[in-house]
């Protein structure tokens, strides 16, 4: 199973066991795609089918078949939620989910290594890839087309070019 983190479980809503989720997702319509999750409990996962979702200021309210009431939904809250890969579709192009872009290797374009994507923030205006280097502090680069050239998965390596000022951040 390939799984992608997609959401947390961060409150219950109501009565009747509904409880409200923060979207990792791009877009929440997402989830609407989605038929069911899993949550980690401890070494194993459990499958939550999803029945019903509501839009709520950015959030979601979401209704799990196994989850009857609010005293239930109460073990779940702080939850991490994960969607096999399949069920999220095609990426458009040049869009990458964050589990493929951490541990790639990032290059100059003359080849030099800088370090490994260890996170991706997101600022709002862009992402940034918060770049671990030996020795040094973490570089944090924009993710903007004068910086980052090239992404190449298969070859596990993100090529960029560093403007001035960059390498001091």
């Amino acid at each position: 199973m390939d799984l992608l983190e997609v959401g947390k479980i961060v409150n219950t809503h109501g009565l009747r066991g509904d409880v409200k989720v923060v979207t990792w997702t791009d877009y929440p319509e997402d989830f609407e795609d989605i038929e069911y999750v899993y949550i980690k409990k401890k070494s194993d996962y459990e499958r939550l089918d999803i029945s019903n979702i509501k839009y709520q200021k950015g959030n979601l309210i979401v209704k799990f078949a196994q989850i009857k009431d609010i005293n239930e939904a109460e073990r779940y809250k702080n939850s991490v939620l994960y969607a096999e890969r399949d069920m999220l579709g095609e990426l458009p192009e040049g869009v990458h989910y964050i589990a493929d872009l951490i541990g790639l290797d990032v290059v100059t374009e003359d080849g030099e290594k800088i370090g490994v994507i260890a996170d991706v923030f997101n600022t709002g205006s862009s992402d940034i890839y918060d770049v671990k280097r030996e020795g040094k502090k973490n570089m944090l680069l924009p993710v903007i087309d004068d910086v980052v050239l090239n992404i190449d998965i298969e070859a596990k390596k993100v090529t960029v070019h560093i403007l001035d000022g960059l390498e001091d951040l």
